[in-house]
Formats: C-alpha cells, sequence, structure tokens
C-alpha cells in the first residue's frame, strides 16, 4: 500500500469538498488514493469538516452505497463486501442493506391502480410530484386505518399465522418477492416458513372442532366453555379434552357468548309508602335447604309488540324457581298471584324468608297479607342497592342474555311472548345444567336427594 504525506490527504479532502462529496471524482481528478484508502482519510477527518447542510463528510458515496446493497443481495456477505470497497465495517454495509429494504417496503405498501397506456396513475393526480406523494401517503394512511377498525388492531399486532396467509395471497396474486413481502409485514423468513408448514399440517382437532361449534350452536350460542367441555365428555363415546383446549378453539371458532349490558327502563320503587322491613339475607345468598330463603324481583321486556313483565320468585337452595307469573302490566296481581303460587308448594312447617328490593309491590297491603297469612318473613335490600339482591339480579340477566337478548321479536305478539318466556323457564327448571350441581338442572339436583320425585 503506497503511502502518502499530510499535504496529499489534507489536499484530498480538499478537492472532496469541491466535488461536493463525490469519492469517485477526488480519484480521476487527483489520480489517487485507492477508494478504501480514501474513505479512511474521510472516517479519520475533523469533525469541523462539515458540509454545507451540516452532516459530517464520514458519510459515502450514494453510488457506493447501491453497490454495496447490490453485491449482498448476491450473497456476498457484509465483510467482504466492506473489505472491496473500503467500508469502515460490515455493520455499515448491513445497515445500508436495511436502508434500502425499508425503502422498498415504503415503494411496495402504496397501492396503484393501471390505466390504459400500461403506466401507473393515481386518484387526483395532476403529474406533480409532491401532489403524488401527498395522495400515496393519504391512501397508506386511510389502509391502516381501516385495518385497525376492521381487526380492532394496527399491522403490528396481527399475528405471525395471519402475516403468512397474506404473504402466501400476495406472492400468488402480485408476484412480490417473499423478501420484501416479509420485511413490509416485519416477520422472518425462518417464522414464515414455520407458520406456513403449521397451516399446511392436517389440523388434529379438525373432528373436535366441529363437535365444539355444533354443541355451542345446540345451546343458542348462550352456554361457555365450562358447559361445552362437560358435554364433549357427557357423549356417548366421551371426549375427554382440558377446559383450556375447548376455551382455545371457541376463540378461534369466533363461539362467543355476547352479554349485553342495557339500561333498566323499569323501577317499581314509588317511594316509602310503608315501613321498609330489614335487610335480614345481608347479601348471603346461601341456604342448607329448600323454602328457606327466597329471592324475588321484577323485569320488563320491551318487544316491538309491547312490554311484558316478568315476577319469579328464586329458591337460594339450587336455583330453582319455585314461581312465576307474567303479565303485561307490572300491577300488584302479577307480584301477589306469583307469591300465591309459590306458597302453594309450602309444607305447614316452612316459613321461608321472601327477599326483594324496595318496589311497591312488596310494601301494598295485599302482599304483606300474603306474608302474614303464609309465615313468611319479610326481607328488603338497601334503598337503590342492587348488590342486596345480587343472586336474583344475576339470574335475570342470565334469562335475558339465553333467551332474551340477540334475537328478533318483529312481528311477536305479547301472548305468544309471554307463551315462549313460560317455556324457557320450565326449560330452566328441569333441563338446564349448572356446574354448581354437578352438571345437573335444579330439578334433576332435587330429585338426586330424594327431594323431589
Amino acid at each position: 500500500m503506497p503511502s502518502y504525506t499530510k499535504e496529499q490527504r489534507e489536499a484530498a479532502l480538499r478537492e472532496l469538498e469541491e466535488c461536493g462529496g463525490s469519492v469517485t471524482q477526488v480519484i480521476r481528478r487527483l489520480g489517487y488514493p485507492s477508494r478504501q484508502t480514501m474513505y479512511q482519510w474521510i472516517n479519520q477527518a475533523d469533525a469541523s469538516h462539515q458540509q454545507t447542510a451540516g452532516r459530517p463528510w464520514s458519510h459515502y458515496d450514494p453510488a457506493l452505497k447501491k453497490e454495496a446493497v447490490r453485491l449482498v443481495s448476491e450473497g456476498m456477505d457484509g465483510g467482504s463486501v466492506a473489505s472491496a470497497l473500503g467500508v469502515s465495517s460490515a455493520a455499515v454495509v448491513y445497515n445500508w442493506v436495511r436502508s434500502s429494504e425499508t425503502a422498498k417496503e415504503r415503494e411496495t405498501s402504496m397501492p396503484i391502480s393501471p390505466i390504459d397506456d400500461d403506466s401507473r396513475a393515481y386518484d387526483g393526480f395532476d403529474g406533480d410530484e409532491s401532489e403524488r406523494i401527498r395522495q400515496l401517503e393519504l391512501e397508506n394512511d386511510i389502509l391502516r386505518e381501516a385495518l385497525i377498525h376492521l381487526k380492532g388492531c394496527g399491522l403490528e399486532r396481527m399475528t405471525n399465522r395471519e402475516k403468512t396467509v397474506i404473504i402466501d395471497s400476495l406472492r400468488l396474486k402480485t408476484g412480490h418477492a417473499l423478501k420484501e413481502l416479509t420485511a413490509s409485514l416485519k416477520i422472518s423468513k425462518s417464522s414464515y416458513e414455520y407458520q406456513r408448514a403449521a397451516i399446511a399440517r392436517k389440523d388434529k382437532y379438525g373432528d373436535l372442532r366441529r363437535k365444539i361449534v355444533e354443541i355451542f350452536e345446540e345451546a343458542g350460542r348462550t352456554r361457555g366453555y365450562r358447559y361445552v367441555t362437560h358435554e364433549l365428555r357427557s357423549l356417548e363415546e366421551s371426549i375427554v379434552v382440558s377446559e383450556k383446549v375447548v376455551r382455545r378453539i371457541m376463540s378461534e371458532e369466533n363461539c362467543v357468548v355476547i352479554y349485553n349490558k342495557k339500561a333498566k327502563h323499569y323501577s317499581s320503587y314509588k317511594g316509602e309508602i310503608s315501613d321498609a322491613p330489614p335487610n335480614l339475607v345481608k347479601r348471603d345468598f346461601h341456604s342448607a335447604l329448600p323454602n328457606r330463603l327466597w329471592l324475588t324481583d321484577i323485569t320488563e321486556f320491551d318487544i316491538p309488540a309491547g312490554k311484558v313483565y316478568l315476577s319469579p320468585v328464586l329458591d337460594c337452595f339450587d336455583g330453582a324457581l319455585a314461581a312465576w307469573s307474567i303479565s303485561t302490566a307490572p300491577n300488584a296481581e302479577l307480584a301477589n298471584s306469583m307469591l300465591r303460587a309459590a306458597c302453594a308448594k309450602l309444607s305447614p312447617n316452612e316459613h321461608p324468608i321472601i327477599h326483594g328490593d324496595r318496589g311497591c309491590h312488596y310494601r301494598w297491603p295485599g302482599w304483606i297479607s300474603i306474608c302474614k297469612e303464609h309465615g313468611l318473613v319479610r326481607s328488603m335490600s338497601a334503598k337503590g342497592c342492587s348488590p342486596d339482591n345480587s343472586a336474583m339480579e344475576g339470574f335475570l340477566g342470565r334469562l335475558k342474555n339465553e333467551f332474551f337478548y340477540g334475537r328478533n321479536w318483529q312481528g311477536v305478539s305479547p301472548q305468544e311472548f309471554s307463551m315462549m318466556l313460560d317455556a324457557y323457564l320450565v326449560y330452566y327448571n328441569e333441563r338446564r345444567l349448572k356446574e354448581s350441581l354437578g352438571w345437573l338442572s335444579p330439578m334433576q339436583f332435587r330429585r338426586s336427594l330424594g327431594l323431589a320425585a
């Protein structure tokens, strides 16, 4: 390697400034040094050597960068490219490669549409380059925002499996190179190949997946993964699988129970029209025997043809409904008829606590008279405190999610609706399985204990 004097080095750096930073022009004008030596001088130069724009002279010629990227793309490693072109390190070369891939990613992510002369055009592009860029950026922003709203997340939150499906689709439709697609979607080639192989493999849960969807649909899309797991194990040819697997498959198949939370329109509270009895339950909704603790409330069903009201009595022993009344008017007879029907099933030595909210139905003379006649002990929640009757609120919530919400009630009369509601409440007592009862319905549970015929 030839040696150069200090004066030659300084002359080369001055010439570099006059040539606008072009190493190639300096070497052609001076006839020295080699490209590698010139870049070494540039990198060792004092920080005071600045371009007009303020960038240090440690930058490299764009043509050199392009050449380095080309050599790497052809299979040459970064160290060899750095040595051949006089670049300070392999890391610099790889940085250029990454920058080049990012630039390609931006170009390929901008949608274009063909026109008749086989060139490319963009909606609203009038020939000005800045306007063309603005249009591309706008379209890119719109597509990204659409993805967020349609999927609920941005591109960076897509799973590798989803990215792999997109890559395979684009390779087939557009012919884009795999390298630029993986770079644009930010997925490594190894992850892409793994997901591609996984997608090609037969789904080992294929039969189970179909059975889970079938059970979920048969339950009216109202029961969760615990119920589905129990049903799988209860089949004639029992399928034993963990709840975790069932939950994951249900999520993948979009078997999701939608819990609607709607404002409560109806309130039976009409003021303190009589003395309120104390809260004897104090949020302890457990009972060791039937007909020891009853809960009640009134709920409203608003259908297109009118309103229907339900007044049930819930037994805290097993969640069974002791009785219920259905009417199109929330009057005193709705609550009183329900209570009389429940009391008719009591034996002479049974005097349950009847707990409700502060609604007017439970404070009128008729209700109080029925309670006294049958020895029922009245109990009331605090004013406006739904947790004081949360077990009843929970039943009404399940009832509406499983029977009412998500259905089209157009064309159904109040009388037809009442018959359908009554049929569901019979099903709830007789056939709806509960995990807390060992996957038995309330009446099945009572029969297993010898408490019902």
